[in-house]
């Protein structure tokens, strides 16, 4: 029979299993399809159709396994189909995940993928003659590998790569379709979002060492007790890519995928286990700590950014912080009373910093993110990361409002042995990210001993303790650096930041530039980034890894 029709003599209760079935598959689909029209920005709109929409898929994964036998025999349920659901759950765990920035549903979205491969729910697409199915599988593949990415399973993103490439190839072989292109750039965008990341190899037994860059319980620098900083709370993040030909998977470019990660704690496992998925409810979330918010902005047009940030300062809430990243091409000045900015969106990739300088002033960008568009948001306490050539347009911010305001802002040129890196992301955003690999990587290191590893982990950690009592001691730091200090996530920027500027104010490679990372308003470089026993502390880890000759001599040598 075909596969949903009902027959004359199905007995009534096996009729109505069936009916019952098709009820809820199609309700699951109308619902799912209607997450799509929902807008993306705002936080308060779209939670009631997320519980209806994991309420319908509930019972429809439910009753697809109390009803198995009966739904084969009458409705001619077939393995792919039970995928479908499976995928469509999993897809609704990371939206959710992307709606609540809460990295315990990436967890949940894995188990469902997981079960799909374990238990080779798609294995007889490729038996049908098709090919809108096996987009389905190569879709649910690429899905897939993204949570993996997010959850750092680098071996099992590598499995899913070869298992992706071996089905591309044999779906372009068997169907002469105008996708086989596109589906080939999504290898090859997969395969150098993979190759970006710095890696350091173990030699005891050749392993990488995989290091989480997620913020652990207790895993930021604490303050010292009786330490007054101020009480603000990271409720929002804006997250925005727009870097000149750099390595990107699913609209996350890897300076994005970096910062989010620095924005999130440890996930948790809420209820499910890999080989056993079953439908944990959002409203059943653990009462636990809470991480910031985050809009993920690739390329975003000046009036979508403009709208997500008007979005999220309407609801931030009191006594909260509203955190903008922007990793982006400079935009030049290109008159006596302009700073220039950030390039945010452009349809033509092929236009460079140095292309847009040259210009003049008879043309300006219309996606440019100037300093000034940002101050009318300056009304509540605002905390800006910039990564791009033209960072120090940022350096003009005017606070107007006495709000606490900070940006942290990088180098605009790296030395030449650098430069040749921007498209595996930005050396500035590593640090943020991943101090430790980024030291390594401008010392030039990509294996050790794991005792020397695990050594040098446990001498960052407390270089960045230290960091943390050289702020709060501090007797000319501006306020506002002490306002944001409260946070953990905003500790964790600022401590990482001031190690950042320091290493490159003593390597010999920045020394051709004399270009570092700055901030507005301005650090007290004598006791921060030029600090006597903060250098100090990096020598030693530079000596600690043999890389002590690529640093200067003299650590007190006038900058």
């Amino acid at each position: 029979m075909s596969s949903g029709g009902i027959e004359d003599d199905i007995p009534q209760s096996e009729r109505k299993t069936v009916t019952d079935f098709c009820y809820l598959l199609d309700k699951s689909k109308q619902l799912f399809n209607g997450l799509r029209d929902l807008p993306q920005y705002g936080q308060k709109q779209w939670q009631s159709y997320f519980g209806r929409t994991f309420d319908v898929y509930t019972k429809l994964w439910k009753f697809q396994q109390q009803h198995r036998q009966v739904l084969d025999n009458r409705y001619g349920l077939k393995r792919w189909q039970i995928g479908e659901i499976a995928s469509k759950i999993g897809q609704l765990y990371y939206h959710y995940y992307l709606r609540t920035s809460e990295t315990s549903y990436l967890n949940e979205a894995l188990s469902f993928y997981s079960a799909i491969r374990q238990r080779s729910y798609y294995s007889q697409v490729s038996k049908e003659d098709r090919p809108e199915l096996v987009v389905k599988k190569l879709r649910y593949y690429a899905r897939f590998i993204v949570v993996c990415l997010l959850l750092n399973k680098m071996d099992l993103v590598k499995d899913l790569v070869k298992e992706l490439s071996d089905e591309i190839e044999d779906y372009t072989h068997r169907f002469n379709t105008e996708d086989q292109v596109e589906w080939n750039l999504v290898l090859q965008e997969v395969a150098a979002f993979i190759e970006a990341d710095p890696v350091m190899v173990l030699n005891d037994d050749n392993t990488i060492a995989i290091i989480s860059n997620r913020l652990a319980e207790g895993g930021g620098p604490l303050l010292e007790q009786g330490m007054i900083v101020g009480q603000l709370i990271l409720a929002d993040a804006l997250i925005i890519g727009n870097c000149n030909n750099q390595v990107k998977f699913s609209e996350l470019t890897v300076d994005m995928f970096r910062m989010l990660q620095a924005l999130e704690r440890e996930p948790m496992n809420l209820a499910s286990q890999m080989n056993k998925p079953g439908l944990q409810e959002p409203a059943e979330k653990p009462a636990k700590r809470e991480n910031p918010h985050k809009y993920l902005l690739y390329k975003p047009t000046f009036s979508q950014l403009f709208t997500f940030l008007a979005a999220s300062f309407k609801e931030l809430p009191a006594n909260s912080v509203l955190l903008i990243y922007l990793s982006a091409t400079g935009v030049f000045p290109t008159g006596p009373y302009d700073f220039g900015g950030v390039l945010t969106n452009s349809n033509r990739d092929i236009i460079n910093g140095d292309a847009l300088h040259k210009r003049g002033q008879s043309h300006k960008e219309m996606h440019c993110l100037h300093p000034g568009d940002l101050y009318p948001f300056t009304r509540k306490p605002m905390f800006v990361i910039v990564d791009s050539s033209n960072s120090v347009a940022y350096k003009n911010f005017t606070n107007l409002f006495g709000q606490p305001l900070v940006c942290l802002l990088s180098p605009t040129v790296y030395p030449k042995a650098l430069q040749d890196q921007s498209q595996r992301g930005s050396l500035f955003t590593l640090f943020l990210n991943n101090p430790l690999m980024a030291f390594l990587f401008v010392s030039g290191l990509s294996s050790m001993r794991k005792g020397l590893w695990d050594k040098c982990q446990e001498y960052l950690r407390k270089i960045i303790r230290d960091i943390t009592q050289l702020i709060t001691h501090s007797r000319s730091i501006d306020q506002a650096f002490l306002q944001f200090f409260g946070d953990e996530f905003l500790r964790l920027l600022l401590t990482r930041f001031i190690f950042c500027s320091a290493t490159m104010r003593l390597h010999k490679n920045f020394r051709e530039t004399r270009n570092y990372p700055e901030t507005y308003p301005q650090l007290p470089r004598d006791e921060t980034v030029e600090n006597q026993i903060l250098q100090k502390q990096i020598l030693e880890l530079a000596s600690v890894l043999d890389v002590r000759h690529i640093f200067l001599e003299n650590t007190i040598e006038e900058y």
